[in-house]
């Protein structure tokens, strides 16, 4: 089997234009196909995750704000989750993955919904600092880890990226992916807002 770093980034490329499937879904695929473009394809059907991507595109008109009250008033979650129809916002499949998403908020404190929306000038703040922590390695080695350590941080902050905490294994993209596919709509989480009770105010900190 191949690794990630053996997969050709072209073929990757070649792989999300034909599926609209995401990057790192289309190189996972690539990896567990051994490089076979046609088997990779299969693969992100088969996990419903190409059929998703087709759909992301989309309106997005409908949905419903959901809130969360955890550790008897202390942490509180609001959470806007869009769909195509009201018919799917009534959906209790829908509404239960809303609640899935709020929960999740709540335990595990993202900060930003996926990398876009991550200002950029944070993002050239942590890059630096690692380049700071490879200093000293050649240049490709520390792009490499830069890179790793900039995946690992958006693990951290972006509600998409990260481990859902009923599933670790799978991440609430993913998660989303499996929604859009099974409830046959684009699906958006659209924004979020979480409280924990003493928590220092943006002109405090």
């Amino acid at each position: 089997m191949k690794t990630a770093t053996e997969i050709d980034p072209k073929l990757v490329k070649q792989l999300r234009e034909k599926t609209n499937a995401g990057m790192m879904d289309c190189k996972r695929a690539l990896v567990e196909s051994g490089g076979d473009l046609e088997k990779a394809e299969a693969i992100l059907r088969t996990k419903g995750i190409a059929a998703a991507g087709t759909k992301a595109a989309r309106a997005t008109k409908e949905g419903i704000v959901a809130s969360y009250i955890h550790l008897q008033g202390k942490v509180g979650v609001l959470v806007e989750v869009n769909c195509e129809t009201d018919f799917v916002a009534r959906n209790e499949n829908f509404r239960e993955f809303v609640k899935d998403i709020t929960l999740h908020i709540a335990a595990a404190h993202p900060l930003y919904v996926s990398r876009g929306d991550v200002p950029g000038n944070l993002i050239e703040a942590e890059r630096e600092i690692y380049k700071a922590q490879a200093k000293g390695k050649p240049e490709n080695v520390v792009e490499k880890m830069v890179d790793g350590k900039l995946d690992k941080f958006f693990s951290t902050v972006c509600l998409l990226e990260q481990g859902f905490i009923k599933n670790p294994d799978e991440t609430i993209g993913d998660l989303l992916k499996a929604k859009i596919a099974e409830l046959g709509e684009n699906i958006v989480i659209r924004r979020f807002v979480r409280y924990l009770v003493g928590e220092p105010l943006p002109s405090e900190a």
